[in-house]
């Protein structure tokens, strides 16, 4: 069990020595989680500590059930040492990635390992109780349905799009009728800390860490969905910005149009190039006479989805493919000024339209070429997100992970 560990972190009046002594194990957890196993000696060199110290922090963490001793590691010469690593099951992060009409839920272990998930939960995010009751409701039948005991669970991430305070728990664009943190009050209904952050941030930090990059330092993640948002990672650190807002690309004025956007103003990025704008090109289009694959699965126009005309997408709905093209170029002509501004090793695109592979890459491509200065794309790498819909929940895990992790001023 990790009662003792996590006890004294959550304890709100430690001594100066009992905070040294917290960090100093979750140095050590971290780099088990991060490095894998080591020797005492290792250990020692990387964090600093002396032999004792190492010792008598490992038989803590032991007896806690957070390490094991997995025997003798082969030696040269002399005495041969023993390795030490985390317990495969000593601890798990749970990672909720709420989405439109659906919930992606996902369990890592301390090691990145994604032990148990449920892709695209049925659920309708909207900014009222009844729907915060679901989302609390779901988590917890997650949960209760895992073959774990629900106190091994130390850390419950999760990622809602909009606006975040990360640091505070607030959301302010969905469940903000609370005056306490929304990651209060739903830590109250499922009993396990909470962290909440952006959606696009989570999917971006997922890919950064078990995705599609490599050594690649700095990286733009475009999250291509009903909105459109960033995740940024500058010299390999997420890069939040001054009050956490950093990324919404989506609502740059890069039109010159009469659209309201979602935000309340006009011209964004969004209103000509993401999946509600693909949405109501596509009623346009349905409305002005057009036909296409979509009129025979007998769906309302009023409840047109975006996986709707996606599914029409891949089955080369003439239509479809058309309107996905100019969205992309639309697109493609913002994705050139963040590559004249950053300049950066990678791009990659996630979210539902990115699953529309190359019918939203080629015009992307060719927009980038257009508008962009070659010299600085010519550096840039272009990819699709290779995690796909388990981007956030592992990013949401990992984050999680982190924050449970993060080392306390002493």
């Amino acid at each position: 069990m990790t009662k003792n560990f996590f006890t004294d972190i959550s304890s709100d009046t430690p001594t100066g020595v009992a905070y040294r002594n917290v960090n100093q194990k979750k140095k050590l957890i971290s780099y088990f989680a991060n490095t894998g196993n080591a020797t005492i000696a290792e250990l020692g060199k990387e964090l600093n500590l002396s032999v004792p110290k190492i010792t008598s922090l490992l038989n803590d963490l032991m007896q806690d059930g957070l390490v094991k001793d997995y025997g003798k590691v082969d030696s040269t010469g002399g005495r041969r040492p023993n390795l030490y690593g985390l317990a495969p099951d000593s601890g798990f992060f749970l990672g909720i990635d709420v989405k439109k009409f659906h919930i992606n839920i996902g369990l890592t272990d301390f090691q990145k390992n994604l032990v148990s998930s449920f892709d695209k939960y049925p659920y309708r995010l909207t900014n009222n109780l009844e729907s915060l009751e679901e989302l609390c409701q779901i988590i917890n039948k997650f949960i209760d349905d895992l073959p774990i005991p629900r106190e091994k669970i130390l850390g419950i991430g999760i990622n809602l799009s909009g606006r975040i305070n990360n640091q505070k728990g607030y959301s302010y664009s969905f469940f903000h009728f609370h005056e306490d943190p929304l990651s209060k009050i739903i830590e109250s209904e499922v009993g396990i800390t909470v962290f909440l952050e952006n959606d696009s941030r989570a999917m971006a930090f997922g890919e950064f860490c078990s995705g599609v990059v490599k050594d690649e330092k700095d990286v733009l993640f475009l999250n291509l969905d009903y909105g459109i948002g960033m995740g940024i990672m500058i010299n390999s650190q997420l890069y939040y910005g001054k009050s956490g807002y950093s990324g919404e690309f989506g609502h740059i004025p890069l039109f010159q149009n009469e659209i309201i956007c979602k935000c309340g103003k006009k011209g964004c990025l969004e209103t000509e190039g993401s999946g509600w704008a693909l949405i109501e090109m596509f009623k346009e289009q349905l409305q002005a006479g057009a036909s296409t694959l979509v009129t025979r699965e007998n769906i309302n126009l009023d409840d047109l989805k975006l996986e709707d005309i996606i599914k029409a997408i891949h089955n080369d709905d003439v239509l479809a493919i058309e309107l996905i093209s100019k969205i992309g170029e639309n697109i493609g002509k913002g994705i050139a000024l963040l590559i004249n501004i950053f300049n950066p090793e990678l791009v990659i695109l996630g979210g539902s339209l990115a699953s529309t592979g190359e019918f939203i890459l080629l015009p992307i491509k060719s927009a980038i070429k257009k508008y962009s200065l070659s010299l600085v794309n010519n550096d840039t790498q272009l990819k699709i997100s290779m995690l796909g819909e388990q981007a956030g929940v592992i990013g949401a895990c990992l984050l999680a992970r982190n924050r449970v992790l993060a080392l306390e001023d002493i």
